[in-house]
């Protein structure tokens, strides 16, 4: 639930996009899967590959060579995010699913008069296409990658960024994620924080994260 939060403290909010709107672990363990039979590389089931989301593409590659055992990481690494990336852009949005309560409650902050942007570690080539997709991206001002920075989250540059375009002040701007990565951006940005309790949060208690509230779906904040 939110803490001393009300709509009437707020201007805006900053939405993250995996864990937060769409299961996309479907997409991750599809697209992986697909770069590592093209790598020759063993397979890797997706409940592991859920504690390594978050953090950008570039650590989840990483991550996941290291854990399927590549010799060497680095080497591969540059082929690894060519066939990566061709195969996620074609089934990007696939095997995702809209978490329930999403939708409402979105369209419930906007019919308040809050603004919303969308700030994801996910490249924006990928964000963009998966929220046309999803039926989410009207509902968004702005849409901001990881790439779209020269830091991204937990860094509370993204979030700085994404308040200027938004014309909106930290204090007044809520973020809603998933993740430690997000409450960490958010504290030291100066912006209030909520989190789900349905994510991904690389396998941690996602109620153990300094966070000012946590709601069980976005309906609830309607």
């Amino acid at each position: 639930m939110l803490l001393a939060l009300s709509h009437a403290d707020l201007d805006a909010a900053i939405v993250d996009l995996d864990g937060t709107m769409v299961n996309t672990l479907g997409d991750f363990a599809q697209a992986l899967n697909r770069m590592l039979a093209d790598l020759h590389l063993p397979a890797i089931a997706a409940p592991a590959i859920e504690h390594m989301v978050g953090k950008g593409s570039e650590h989840l590659i990483r991550s996941v060579l290291a854990h399927v055992g590549a010799a060497d990481v680095d080497a591969v690494y540059d082929q690894a995010w060519q066939r990566y990336e061709h195969h996620y852009l074609q089934l990007n949005g696939q095997f995702a699913e809209v978490y329930p309560g999403v939708i409402e409650g979105l369209q419930a902050l906007r019919a308040r008069g809050l603004r919303l942007a969308c700030l994801t570690n996910k490249p924006l080539s990928f964000a963009r296409p998966l929220l046309a997709q999803k039926g989410l991206a009207p509902l968004f001002e702005q849409v901001f990658g990881g790439d779209s920075f020269a830091r991204k989250k937990p860094d509370p540059l993204p979030l700085l960024k994404t308040c200027e375009a938004l014309g909106t002040e930290p204090g007044r701007t809520l973020m809603l994620g998933d993740s430690s990565n997000d409450a960490r951006a958010a504290r030291a940005a100066g912006c209030p924080v909520v989190l789900v309790s349905y994510g991904y949060n690389h396998g941690e208690p996602v109620r153990e994260v300094d966070a000012d509230g946590f709601v069980d779906s976005l309906a609830d904040l309607a």
